[in-house]
Parts: structure tokens; sequence; C-alpha cells
């Protein structure tokens, strides 16, 4: 079950090219990907999470400090569809058995119907799966899990990895599946379309057009008043 309670999530609204997104946790949460050595749990706090790169059937995010001078973590994500978007940020969570930090599952950007779940290493992905009776994605690939140096804001080396890896699957059996038996693929060129706003597009060009219309409708009534009389 996706839990959303526990490690309940605010947002600001902000640059939306990347999504970035605040989010705090009253709980400890844990995390995928790449991440900066003992940051594999994010102990409760205040945690700021932006879309870095964006592809038609995979997705990078990071997740900075409060303040962004530090990333704690660069994660591998599938689009993910919900069915009805709402004005707020979600985050899911994979509920853990007592004692265990919940595992982050999804995050849903406001307004958006297409949002980003995380893809986990293989030992871990069947770990979670087992656990909490539900489908994980996983990649096999041999990535670091764990870094010692402070990850770069758009650290070039592992995108790269990341943007290469295979992605499946595990079940609660701890069988492994195919992606496409899981997870359904957006529609082309959607989700690049929505990563490529840009964040300072200007009204200017939409005022023009409302601006031309009026006129046109001015001038019209115009000439209606003119045949009346």
């Amino acid at each position: 079950m996706a839990l959303m309670g526990a490690a309940l999530t605010t947002i600001a609204r902000a640059d939306e090219h990347n999504e970035k997104t605040v989010v705090t946790f009253s709980g400890p949460v844990e995390i995928p990907g790449v991440h900066l050595k003992g940051w594999g749990v994010l102990p409760a706090g205040t945690y700021v999470f932006k879309l870095v790169d964006s592809q038609s059937d995979r997705n990078i995010v990071q997740i900075f400090s409060a303040d962004e001078t530090t990333v704690y973590a660069t994660i591998l994500a599938i689009p993910n569809y919900r069915l009805k978007a709402t004005g707020k940020t979600v985050v899911t969570f994979r509920e853990r058995p007592a004692g265990q930090p919940e595992a982050l599952r999804a995050w849903f950007y406001p307004g958006r119907n297409w949002g980003q779940e995380f893809v986990y290493p293989k030992a871990v992905a069947i770990e979670i799966a087992q656990s909490t009776k539900t489908t994980v994605l996983s990649t096999p690939a041999e990535l670091p899990v764990e870094v010692t140096e402070p990850i770069r804001p758009v650290d070039e080396p592992i995108i790269a990895q990341l943007r290469q890896a295979p992605i499946t699957a595990f079940q609660p059996t701890g069988e492994e599946v195919e992606l496409a038996q899981v997870v359904t693929p957006p529609p082309p060129g959607e989700l690049v379309a929505v990563a490529k706003l840009p964040a300072t597009a200007s009204p200017l060009p939409l005022m023009a057009l409302a601006g031309l219309l009026a006129l046109g409708g001015a001038f019209a009534l115009r000439a209606i008043e003119k045949r009346t009389f």
C-alpha cells in the first residue's frame, strides 16, 4: 500500500522546467539511486527535489539539502501515471515492517498527471518487493550505490550511466519481470514537452493575441452598429 501520511510533504511551486519542489518528511525515508555516503535513509527534515534530466521513457531526479548546497542522491525514475492531477505535490511510499523506514516510491509535481516512480538497485528491490507485497522497479546494472565524494548538481558521469541502465521489476515472489509488464509508457513526446517548458516563458505573445482578438471584436461591433443606424 502506498502511504502518504507518515512522511507528509509540503510544496513550493517554483521552476516548472525542473519541477523544483520543497519536501518536508516527518520521519526517516529510505531512498534509492546513487546517494552520498550515509544518506541512503534521509532523516526527518526538509529537502528539495529537482528533475535534472528527462527522456521519453525515463527521468533522473536529484535530492538536495534545503539550502540546495548539497546533493544527497541522484535517482533513476520511470514515468508514473495518475488518473487525477492535484494542485499539490504528492509523494508516495511503500509501507515497511515496524522499525524500518518507509521506502520512497513516487513523486508527482502539482498539476501533472505523469510523475516519477523511483528505481531501486536489484538487491534492495527484491527485499522491498517481498516485505511490501508489491512490484518494485529495479536495475540490475552495476551502479555506484554509495559515493564518498559530494555529488554535483548535474553529475554527468552518473547521469550517463543512469541513462543507459537496463530496468526491470521484481514481484513479491522474487520473480523478475519485464518493465513493459508493469509500466504503461506515456504518449510519445508528452513528458519531453512538459520537461522542456521554459521557466521564464514570456506572456507577451499571448497578450498580443488577446489584444488582436479584442480589436477585431471592436471593429465587428462597430460595423454592426453602423448597419443598425
